[in-house]
């Protein structure tokens, strides 16, 4: 069955385009508190658990043998733009490892900051695998490879043991009674087939690692607790080394709110976000969506419109947000021809 229209494309009066999709926001108890469509829609988790990801990396001790900063935790977390702060950032941590950049295993692609792309082209230097958006995940896997003294060989083979470790703490997270159906990510990594309703509580627990009194149903140990504190704080203190330094979602969404949530994009569209543990939501609370199209365009405007109507999102954030929240159509001359807007109701009555 389809899912109910989230955006509508209109030129003037004509709707042209429509995005369809779905929208949970859960407690850490599994509470559904407001939804749009069916959460138990399923997507796959692409870079959106990234921060789940990098718990491992803390709870083996790799970050503290390898003295990771709050800025290299939130660059492990994120999907970067190829800037230099990055990718010299990637570098750094290799060195400090022992390896160089022929131990990663993500590929090479063009930086997503077209300054980054057009810098790399002026100079005649070709990009490399550390301007993959995944460098940072991938460096903070072979770190606790490296610390655990396991094969680098192919760290990114479902049945290597930081691939099960993984696996085996999305499961507790997430809820997930069965294994997850696995598919290989753009960077090569393990990518998981969850609902949406999962991604969400995954998020929700996360948070929960910071209220003064963790939910019973919250199934992390004292240890990954920690670990979730030291990276909800990295993140928040460095969204731009989630993301980048200008025109990406993740980093403006965390600097508009000043460290009351997380949050992190995948690829089609799907997006997952931790609201921090607040007087509206005391134990925090996690949100996640799929755009059924896989659409960028789609996606911006829904993350928005959910945290409005959430209420977490005020009016001076609402504004700081615009470009995301309602992307105004220009024609070729200039003129304003129409509106990509969010359409839903999430019927959240607080």
């Amino acid at each position: 069955m389809s899912q109910p229209v989230l955006v509508e494309v209109r030129r003037g009066y004509i709707v042209e385009s429509r995005h369809r999709g779905s929208i949970v926001a859960v407690e850490p108890d599994g509470r559904v508190i407001a939804r749009v469509g069916d959460e138990y829609t399923i997507s796959s988790t692409r870079s959106a658990i990234k921060p789940i990801q990098a718990i491992p990396v803390i709870t083996s001790g790799a970050a503290d043998r390898f003295e990771l900063s709050p800025r290299e935790i939130a660059l492990i977390c994120g999907s970067h733009s190829g800037e230099p702060m990055h990718t010299e950032a990637v570098q750094a941590l290799l060195t400090r490892i022992g390896l160089g950049e022929r131990a990663l295993l993500c590929g090479a692609h063009r930086p997503y900051s077209e300054q980054a792309a057009k810098n790399l082209e002026l100079s005649g230097r070709p990009f490399s695998q550390l301007h993959s958006n995944c460098s940072g995940k991938h460096v903070g896997m072979i770190a606790t490879a490296v610390h655990l003294g396991i094969a680098l060989d192919d760290y990114v083979s479902p049945s290597h043991p930081i691939q099960r470790a993984i696996t085996s703490l999305l499961k507790r997270i997430g809820g997930i009674e069965d294994e997850p159906p696995i598919a290989i990510d753009g960077c090569s990594a393990p990518t998981f087939a969850v609902s949406i309703a999962s991604l969400a509580l995954s998020f929700a627990r996360l948070v929960d690692s910071l209220s003064e009194e963790i939910d019973a149903a919250n199934p992390l140990d004292e240890r990954e607790r920690a670990a979730a504190r030291r990276i909800i704080g990295a993140m928040t203190s460095h969204p731009e080394m989630v993301a980048g330094s200008a025109g990406r979602l993740d980093t403006d969404l965390m600097r508009a709110t000043a460290g009351r949530l997380i949050c992190k994009i995948g690829a089609e569209a799907v997006y997952a976000i931790g609201v921090l543990p607040c007087e509206r939501f005391p134990r925090g609370l996690g949100v996640a969506m799929k755009i059924e199209d896989g659409a960028s365009r789609g996606l911006n405007p829904t993350v928005v419109e959910t945290l409005v109507q959430l209420e977490v999102l005020g009016c001076e954030q609402s504004k700081e947000l615009a470009a995301y929240h309602s992307e105004k159509i220009i024609n070729f001359r200039g003129l304003e021809a129409g509106e990509v807007r969010a359409i839903f109701n999430l019927g959240f009555t607080g």
